[in-house]
Parts: structure tokens; C-alpha cells; sequence
């Protein structure tokens, strides 16, 4: 795992200058702890490139910028291939020959020989960018599913991109101009959607997207498409066998490094497989890694315990407190490139700090909730769908007056809270159903917070482009199937692996995720929606496929999700920071937000009257980012 930055002109007859490596210099500079272990720099005729280094495959070998043996390619490359020893077979038999052990070089030697074609045969988490010094061509694509960040901008007559957005505030005379419109989709996701950044100049390469820079013109290409779900025939039988093979390949490939490994363990169904399937693939006991909370309906260590004792694993954990809250929020939100306002940011973090005193690489089980059906918002879904044959005069006069009186709770469950969700996804169209029930600020809420909003960004199919485009990709899917895609390009893209990579480099660790592995994943994409969710049982499939491997207390267990005590934290220790980021003082420094609208959800979520967590937190994290960014 690694950091990358260049400047490339776009006229091919500029040729960069020495202070334009100092530039490169500096933007690297600014990420090193995404590889601390080393830094290259490598000036081309019209290309720069930069490099950090967090040393994994060929630790004396892969060093980076990296050029092939005649010097006419030229790359700066983050991530892992997985199937790289594969490839350099293939390519040894076509006359390839080389000078390291690395994957970096493999893509070199690819792209030399299949061209942007080499992208179908990578199997593996990356952001690369290629320079071709004979075609005056850039060349940079990035993974599947986006477990690896690709920032990019054009001005004043250069392509800059980077790793991360703070690599650019290292160059001089650049624009950067909020975007209205990115503030609210963050409200609304609590996250900027891919491909937008909050400033208007940047964007985001897309996931399985490869783009190419040649005779001043920049095009972006779609490489990869996922399968159409619920597209394959098959019996449960087959199926299982065919996952329980497909699973153990990939968990074995994650584990080949030159560095100590270990497995981020939560006591859940998905880590559970992984550290179950790596201990029965190594030699030596694995090393396992845990968060707990004092508040019980959050902790879920006693799970993770029973894991590690049921696998044998050396087992690592730390409580997560709520005054570590208050020291690691400002922390990861200064090394956010966008906000983003997932609370479990702050105990991910801590885990990836208490990892990394062990080893240098962890497996965990990120993506299979968004592929399996795992959150309850699929079954909310599922169930909206038999609601809304109930007739109407019940469903308004009888049923939801009685949940409006259930009690509130600052527990994991509040089913006050949830049962106000449900009933108010169930009223809109499908494509929008799923998206309300993880939305944060409405579009009626932004309406009363905003300063003076521009209503026609906050109609829904407009607020909703990036849903409403994600839900109309598989025009011939059931709505449920649909459901699949709107998580995978967007709650997984944008939160979960963006929330992963950050936090686990601030503390220079990598953090593989088998349950993306290509082959995998397309094969989990085609099974019928039955296969993940039936009735309201889910991930059925995964859990019938290893029920000889885990523990029956682990199989059968509720899952929950990864998440700390907001509700009450914000009524607690939380209160001070909160007061001071949504305060009159810290608002009136750019005029977003109405603070007397501000106030108010404060007060009805510091009485009880509310649960207002999610937009509260998620205002306060947009302030933690201004507070850091509009100085700069």
C-alpha cells in the first residue's frame, strides 16, 4: 500500500521544470504516512511522478517510480494485484523478462504487452498511473469495486493527481471552489458521491474506470462491468461448493506478503469466515484484532473472543472509550479528502493503530453486506413491499399512530426511531426507498438548515441523480436486485472502503478485503436475490456454505453493525465538541447553515424529544473539515 502524485502537462511540448518536482516533492511529502518505509520522485520530459512507499511484496526490490528496462514506461502505482505471479508466467512465456519480484513491474510488462486491455486480466486492489514517454500518453485506471482513491485535476494547462486530495494544497495558485450541489449530497449521504470532490475543479477517477491523456485530450473509459444479478442457474449444493472454493482461493491470495499478517475480527459472520479460513491456510496461529465498548448493545468483543479461542488466534483488543472519540475525530477528519461522516471512522481508526503495533497487512471482511444482503435496510426493503398492500386506512389510522408511541432509546436499537424510518421509506418509489432509510438530512430538513438552498438541487431525482442512476443500471432486474447495485456504487464505494483506507493509512497498515475478490464477487453478483436474502433471513447462502466452520452461537447471532453510542455520547462527553462546532461562532464563518434551525435540533436531541444523531453528526464532521480546509 502506497501514495501516489504527479503533474503531467497536457501540451506535449512543455517539458517540466526542476520546481515542478520540488511540487511533486511536496505533494508526496504530505502523505507520507501512506508509505513511510520509502519516496521516489522521477521527472520524464512532460511527466512527474511521486511515490511513498509502504513496503509489502519485494521489500528490497519494489521500489517506486519504476521504469521498464528501455525507460519509455514509467509508473507510480498503489495497491496489490493478487493473481500478479500468475501474470508474470504468461508473460515469461511470451519472452518477458524481470529485474524484480514485484507486482509493480508486472503491470508494466502488461500494459507493454496487451496495452489498456491488461486492466481485464488484474486481479487486485489498485490506483496506478502509467507514463508511455514514446506516445506521449498518461494512462491511470483504478480497481473494480474502488478500494484505492484516484484524485485528479486540470489547470492551467497541467493534470495533476494524487492519492488524496491534501496532496494538491501543496501547489501553488490552484482553484478550489465549493460545490453547492457536492454540500448537499453530502448532507444527504453523508459522503460525496463519486466521481465529485466538494471542490468543483476536482473529481474522483471511478471505480473500474481507466482514463487516458493523449494530444491534449482526456477520456474516461468504463473497463469493467458487473454481471447481471440473479443472471446464473444454479442449486443451493453447487453454489455453496462453488463460494467455499471461491472464498478460500481469495483469502489465500491476501495472505501472500513478505510482512507480517493479521485479521480485523468483529465476532460478525464475515470476519468470522476470514479468520476461520486464514487460520486453516497458515502454519502459525493468525493474529486477530478487536474493538470492544463498555456500552453493551454496542460490544461485540465476547463474539470475537469465542472466534479467536474456536481458531486458535493470538487475539489483540482495546475498548473504545468516549473520550477517545473526542482525541481521534478531529484526526481522521484532517486526513479526509471529502467529509465523510461515518461514525465508526474514530474505532476504525483505533483499530488499525492497535493492528499496526503487530503487523503490517490485515484481512477483514468489508463488502460482504453490500453483496449478501447483510444490512437490515435489505429486509426494510423486503418488507415495504408487503407493507404497502396493506390498506391504507390501517397503515395511517392505526399502525403508525402506535409506533409513534413506541419509547426512544439510546441504545444500538431504537426502535422508535427505526419504525420512523421504515414508515417514512415505505412512501416513496422503490429506487428512493433504500437511500431514505440511510439518508441524514433530507431534502425537507436541508430546506429549513441551508442558508438560502437552491430548491430545484434539492428535488429528489436531482439531490438523488447518483441512487436514481445506480438503481436504472440493470433495467431488467427486480427491485431487490437493484438494491445490490445502489449499495455497491455508493454506500460501499463512497463510506465503507473511503472509511477503510483512510483510517488504516494514518497508521500506515493495509487492509485487503477478500470478499471483493473479482471472481468472487461476480459469482455472488449472479446468484439469485433468494440466495441472499430469503424471507427476511439474510445472507442465507453465506451462512448455509460455511455452517461447519463457525461456531452455531456466531451463525446465528443478530448482526450489528460497527458503530459507537452517538445518541448518547452527544449528551455526554460529546456535548462540548458538539456546542462548539454547531455553535453561532463556528457557523457564522461561512454562512451554510441557519443557526437558529441548527440550535433547535440540538435542543430536541439534548431533551429526548428526538433522535437526531445522524444529522447532527454529520453536521459536526462537515465543520471539523471546513475548520481544516477553508484555512488552507
Amino acid at each position: 500500500m502506497c501514495g501516489i502524485a504527479g503533474i503531467v502537462a497536457v501540451d506535449e511540448r512543455v517539458l517540466l521544470s526542476q520546481e515542478d518536482e520540488a511540487c511533486v516533492r511536496a505533494m508526496t511529502n504530505a502523505i507520507a504516512y501512506r508509505g513511510p518505509d520509502g519516496s521516489g520522485i522521477l521527472r520524464v520530459n512532460n511527466a512527474c511522478l511521486g511515490h511513498r512507499r509502504l513496503s509489502i511484496i519485494d521489500l528490497a526490490g519494489g521500489a517506486q517510480p519504476m521504469q521498464d528496462a528501455c525507460g519509455k514506461l514509467s509508473i507510480v502505482f498503489n495497491g496489490e494485484i493478487y493473481n500478479f505471479r500468475e501474470l508474470r508466467q504468461e508473460l515469461e512465456s511470451r519472452g518477458a523478462s524481470f529485474r524484480t519480484n514485484s507486482d509493480t513491474e508486472v503491470i508494466l510488462e502488461a500494459y507493454r504487452v496487451w496495452g489498456s486491455d491488461c486492466l481485464d486480466r488484474l486481479d487486485g486492489m489498485f490506483a496506478f498511473v502509467l507514463w508511455d514517454d514514446e506516445l506521449k500518453r498518461l494512462f491511470a485506471a483504478r480497481d473494480r469495486f474502488g478500494k484505492k482513491p484516484l484524485f485528479y485535476t486540470m489547470q492551467k494547462g497541467f493534470l495533476l493527481f494524487a492519492s488524496e486530495m491534501s496532496c494538491f494544497r501543496q501547489v501553488p495558485d490552484l482553484s478550489f471552489t465549493l460545490d453547492t450541489q457536492a454540500l448537499m449530497r453530502y448532507l444527504a449521504y453523508q459522503y460525496v458521491p463519486c466521481p465529485q470532490t466538494m471542490f468543483r475543479e476536482f473529481q474522483q477517477l471511478p471505480p473500474s474506470s481507466a482514463m487516458i491523456l493523449e494530444k491534449g485530450r482526456l477520456d474516461i473509459f468504463t473497463y469493467w462491468e458487473a454481471p447481471a444479478s440473479s443472471s446464473l442457474v444454479i442449486s443451493e449444493e453447487e453454489a455453496c461448493e462453488e463460494l467455499r472454493r471461491l472464498m478460500r482461493r481469495a483469502v489465500q491470495r491476501r495472505m501472500v506478503a513478505d510482512v507480517p499478517l493479521g485479521v480485523f475480527l468483529s465476532g460478525g459472520i464475515d470476519s468470522s469466515i476470514v479468520t476461520g479460513l486464514m487460520a486453516e491456510c497458515s502454519p502459525t496461529p493468525i493474529q486477530s484484532f478487536s474493538i470492544g465498548f463498555h456500552e453493551a448493545s454496542y460490544d461485540e468483543s465476547s463474539y470475537a473472543r469465542l472466534v479467536a479461542k474456536t481458531f486458535g488466534t493470538r487475539h489483540y483488543e482495546k475498548v473504545f472509550l468516549e473520550e477517545d472519540c473526542t482525541d481521534i475525530l478531529p484526526k481522521i477528519v484532517s486526513a479526509m479528502d471529502v467529509p465523510m461522516a461515518d461514525a465508526s471512522a474514530a474505532p476504525t481508526w483505533l483499530l488499525s493503530k492497535i493492528t499496526r503495533e503487530h503487523v503490517t497487512v490485515a484481512l477483514g471482511g468489508d463488502g460482504s453486506d453490500e453483496l449478501w444482503a447483510g444490512y437490515e435496510h435489505y429486509v426494510g426493503f423486503a418488507i415495504a413491499q408487503r407493507y404497502n398492500r396493506v390498506p391504507a386506512f390501517l397503515r395511517h389510522n392505526i399502525i403508525e399512530p402506535l409506533c409513534r408511541c413506541l419509547p426512544a432509546s439510546q441504545g444500538y436499537v431504537n426502535l422508535r426511531l427505526a419504525t420512523d424510518t421504515f414508515h417514512r421509506a415505505a412512501k416513496l418509489p422503490p429506487w428512493m426507498r433504500i437511500q431514505s432509510m440511510l439518508t441524514a438530512c433530507s431534502a425537507d430538513l436541508q430546506e429549513v438548515l441551508l442558508n438560502n438552498p437552491d430548491k430545484s438541487m434539492l428535488e429528489l431525482p436531482t439531490l438523488f441523480r447518483p441512487t436514481l442512476d445506480a438503481y436504472n443500471h440493470w433495467q431488467n432486474a427486480s427491485d431487490l436486485d437493484r438494491t445490490f447495485n445502489i449499495y455497491m456504487r455508493g454506500f460501499l464505494l463512497d463510506d465503507i472502503l473511503v472509511k477503510v483506507d483512510r483510517c488504516s493509512m494514518l497508521n500506515s497498515l493495509e487492509v485487503r478485503a477478500p470478499f471483493l475478490d473479482r471472481e468472487l464477487a461476480e459469482f455472488v453478483i449472479s446468484l439469485p436475490a433468494h440466495y441472499k436474502l430469503r424471507g427476511l433471513k439474510r445472507k442465507y447462502l453465506l451462512k448455509k456454505a460455511f455452517a461447519d466452520l463457525l461456531p452455531k452461537r456466531i451463525l446465528h447471532r443478530n448482526k450489528r453493525g460497527f458503530q459507537i453510542p452517538v445518541s448518547q455520547w452527544l449528551r455526554g462527553r460529546l456535548r462540548p465538541l458538539m456546542e462548539e462546532l454547531l455553535g453561532e461562532d463556528m457557523l457564522s464563518r461561512h454562512h451554510f447553515f441557519n443557526p437558529t434551525e441548527v440550535r433547535r435540533l440540538i435542543e430536541a436531541h439534548l431533551s429526548g424529544e428526538r433522535d437526531l444523531r445522524i444529522p447532527l453528526w454529520t453536521l459536526m464532521v462537515f465543520q471539523l473539515w471546513w475548520r481544516n480546509n477553508a484555512s488552507r
